[in-house]
């Protein structure tokens, strides 16, 4: 996928990956680039960044029908959605302690969010002849996030979603990525509360950044170029394909080295 004279809508556009995402896509040609997010004046802020073909909207993508709404708006406007990134997304620690309606939140966020950005989508790509999905999911949907239970689930399903949706449709012209990286300095490292810009949060900062905390504009490039070669896993610490490499091979091995990292996170040698 070249992103020459194509259209795009971005979901969590206000910031972080999702920013750099869009302002990656106006440098490599795009004529349209939709920023949407759930803070309104964010999205307004990216889009003023692109120029004329950045345009805003605000948008819960824990609401289907706003998804709906939004691409037939968009393919009103430009003719057609060629390309959508689910990019919305948010950490909360915990795990049994934590309500089911906090692990639906978070799976409605991370997961059916991107089924219903398909729902909205695919129709059309497939009768123009093509398009293409890129989902973030985080490398936790291929390993797991220790300090966060609906994390990990929500993550893993993003990228069963993905995997999914490209079996069933690349014979019909679309494309998938999923983007699965560890640390990126965006405000999914802060505690809950903080601004943007504060410290990371230690927990979540000591297991992911093991191998380094990725800039941004890093991370959109690593997509770039994925959508580009059309390949389907993103990972821009490469570190992550080792690791989920070992998980695959013998699965019993790599639960015993989890459990032995999260007694060194949590300070003690419990995981024998």
């Amino acid at each position: 996928m070249e992103l020459e004279n194509k259209v795009a809508i971005i979901t969590g556009a206000g910031s972080g990956i999702g920013r750099a995402l869009a302002q990656g896509f106006a440098q490599h040609g795009a004529r349209a680039v939709v920023c949407t997010d759930l803070n309104a004046d964010n999205a307004e802020e990216t889009a003023a960044m692109l120029g004329d073909v950045g345009s805003a909207s605000q948008l819960d993508v824990a609401d289907e029908q706003a998804i709906e709404a939004l691409v037939k708006v968009t393919e009103a406007q430009y003719g057609a959605v060629d390309v959508f990134v689910s990019n919305a997304g948010y950490g909360k620690r915990g795990g049994l302690d934590l309500a089911t309606d906090v692990w639906q939140d978070m799976m409605t966020v991370h997961t059916w969010s991107h089924l219903a950005a398909a729902r909205a989508v695919l129709p059309g790509m497939i009768a123009r002849g093509g398009g293409y999905l890129l989902n973030t999911a985080s490398a936790a949907g291929l390993l797991t996030q220790i300090d966060s239970g609906p994390y990990a689930v929500s993550k893993h399903a993003a990228v069963a979603f993905a995997e999914w949706v490209l079996i069933n449709h690349a014979d019909d012209g679309i494309g998938v990525s999923v983007l699965c990286p560890q640390a990126v300095r965006t405000n999914i490292l802060n505690p809950a509360g903080t601004k943007t810009g504060a410290k990371p949060a230690k927990t979540n900062t000591r297991q992911a950044a093991g191998d380094g905390i990725l800039e941004p504009e890093e991370v959109a490039l690593a997509c770039i170029e994925a959508m580009r070669d059309e390949r389907f896993l993103v990972l821009p610490h490469v570190e992550v394909a080792t690791y989920f490499q070992r998980k695959a091979n013998d699965y019993d091995r790599w639960l015993l080295g989890m459990r032995r990292f999260r007694a060194r996170l949590l300070g003690n040698k419990r995981a024998g």
